[in-house]
């Protein structure tokens, strides 16, 4: 199933405003010396194929064009993956039921200057939680 032209176009636009963003956070960036800056587009659809959800814009820093609600606790959990997104902190304390209605995930973007392509379809929502909160 090929991806709609309106959400094409809104990834096109929020990548554009990623890229943007990691070169004019100059100031924020300063505020945690350190700690690599980034840029994502994220989205989560239902089913298996990727990139039919609504895209949102993580940076690390964050900026105010940024639409993920929590890019303070996105940017830790990612910083503390090294970037690796098949790395990011899991929850052991919450339990999902054994139920298959897959979701898939997707981020692109840049962290500390390398590339980052990830795409990973999970068995539920309650997984995707588990895996990526508070990234996804």
């Amino acid at each position: 199933m090929a991806m709609s032209r309106s959400i094409f176009r809104k990834v096109i636009v929020a990548l554009a405003i990623a890229t943007a963003a990691v070169g004019f956070a100059p100031a924020a960036a300063q505020a945690s010396p350190g700690v690599p800056r980034g840029a994502f587009i994220l989205t989560v659809s239902e089913g298996t194929t990727p990139y039919l959800g609504e895209p949102v814009l993580l940076t690390c820093p964050p900026i105010p064009l940024a639409t993920h609600p929590d890019p303070a606790g996105a940017c830790a959990a990612i910083a503390a993956a090294g970037g690796d997104f098949n790395q990011l902190p899991v929850d052991p304390a919450v339990l999902c039921p054994a139920i298959y209605a897959p979701v898939t995930a997707t981020a692109d973007g840049r962290w500390g200057g390398r590339k980052v392509h990830w795409t990973k379809t999970f068995e539920n929502s309650c997984l995707l939680y588990v895996e990526t909160h508070p990234v996804f």
